[in-house]
């Protein structure tokens, strides 16, 4: 078994999660790699390895009209590979052909030995149809998702990005098996993203309390089906009336 974070804030979100091997971690601090990166596709690749909802990302392509997701990847030192990179991954949506109403993007730092940190996001949660069409093309067997909190404003309005909900990073979510017995402990990234790598089967995800929220998010059964993963969005209360 080996546990990976996947991609943003409720879900209809993503906005998708650095997983380590053997129980989720945090992507607020690198974690450790042996990998060499010397390119932008090194630099990518490192990130979707933890990220699986990114695997089918691509690299930008000025020429490509309607391209909704893509990744850009940019060296921080001049000088020859390797060297630490930043990374953007961008995923848009609502008529992309004419440039996409709504995108959402997240940020990483990718050191030249591959070690992974998350820096930031920005954009409205993505809707179903969008997390839908990125992990059609990421081959991740398991459990993945998103963790935010909300409200953040005592009163909401549609539309407003001031007043979305935020992701809740360094959740522990306990998964059980059909027959009570915990399979991992996963730990959700800076960004609210988490992923577990499992086998197809009947589970249950009990988030635990998290300080600074006055609800705890209920318990979640789900069922992983056979060569595909399930997409949860985890809802905290954070008590603002």
């Amino acid at each position: 078994m080996r546990i990976r974070h996947r991609v943003a804030a409720t879900l209809a979100v993503v906005a998708v999660a650095a997983i380590a091997a053997s129980c989720g971690t945090s992507l607020a601090t690198p974690s450790p790699t042996t990998n060499i990166i010397e390119s932008p596709a090194d630099a990518a690749r490192a990130i979707a390895n933890e990220v699986p909802l990114f695997e089918g990302i691509g690299p930008r392509d000025a020429n490509l009209i309607g391209q909704a997701a893509w990744y850009e990847a940019t060296p921080k030192e001049a000088a020859k590979p390797p060297v630490p990179w930043t990374v953007t991954f961008r995923v848009g949506w609502g008529d992309c052909p004419a440039g996409c109403i709504d995108e959402h993007t997240w940020t990483y730092d990718v050191g030249a030995d591959g070690s992974v940190t998350f820096v930031t996001q920005t954009g409205p949660p993505l809707p179903a149809d969008a997390v839908d069409q990125l992990r059609g093309s990421s081959p991740f067997t398991g459990v993945e998702g998103v963790v935010s909190a909300g409200p953040t404003c005592p009163v909401e309005r549609p539309g407003d990005s001031a007043c979305q909900p935020r992701a809740v990073g360094g959740a522990v979510l306990v998964v059980t098996d059909a027959g009570g017995a915990e399979v991992a402990r996963i730990t959700t990234d800076a960004s609210g993203l988490f992923g577990l790598a499992i086998k197809p089967g009947d589970y249950t995800l009990t988030p635990q309390p998290v300080d600074g929220l006055m609800g705890t998010a209920a318990p979640m059964a789900f069922t992983v089906p056979d060569g595909n993963a399930v997409f949860l969005n985890v809802s905290y209360d954070t008590g603002i009336r």
